[in-house]
């Protein structure tokens, strides 16, 4: 049988359970929104450019050229640096005019004035035909999120967004039915204290 005590127990930690999951999802949402929000600003403004939020961009790896450094579906994060920032053996995110290229710096040389980077990928035999200028260069390689691309492509699969909405749900479903089992818990205590 339930005491008072007992009942006030059970409330005062299922209370503090639901707050601290609720600062938990709020720890994990709004930076995902500002993130994502910012991003899509940023993307509006400028669509040929790759977005950035602070200065870091984020890039798929969708090839096996720069394994064992970087490895297929690795998420990187390069950041924008200035010029005298770059040195050779560097890994670089580059706009080869087609798509965003992640490879190491194996040359760097001056020519008419102009610096220009040759690149190669670890895993490649040999360096890259063509030598790109620093205007191509999204970024300096920071770190990586190991397969983590198998995730986004998770999250951007639809099935994703229906299983999200179910764990939504059940936990929307949850909350209510601890909130109400506590308020008739609440009102049995308040009758029994009266009768």
């Amino acid at each position: 049988m339930y005491t008072i005590d007992k009942i006030e127990r059970k409330k005062k930690r299922t209370i503090t359970l639901i707050k601290i999951f609720n600062v938990v999802i709020l720890l994990i949402i709004v930076p995902i929104l500002i993130y994502n929000i910012t991003i899509i600003i940023k993307y509006i403004q400028n669509p040929k450019e790759t977005p950035d939020f602070l200065g870091f961009k984020t890039y798929e790896i969708v090839s096996r050229s720069m394994e064992n450094t970087i490895n297929k579906n690795d998420i990187i994060v390069v950041k924008k640096v200035d010029k005298n920032e770059i040195n050779k053996n560097d890994i670089i995110s580059f706009d080869n005019g087609n798509e965003i290229i992640t490879h190491r710096i194996v040359e760097i040389e001056n020519i008419n004035g102009q610096t220009l980077y040759t690149t190669k990928g670890d895993n490649n035999r040999f360096a890259d035909d063509e030598k790109i200028s620093f205007e191509q260069i999204e970024g300096k390689y920071v770190f990586k999120l190991s397969k983590l691309g198998y995730l986004m492509n998770f999250l951007k699969n639809r099935y994703f967004l229906i299983i999200l909405f179910i764990i939504l749900i059940f936990c929307f479903i949850h909350i209510i039915n601890v909130k109400k089992r506590i308020k008739n818990r609440e009102e049995k205590r308040m009758m029994n204290k009266y009768c």
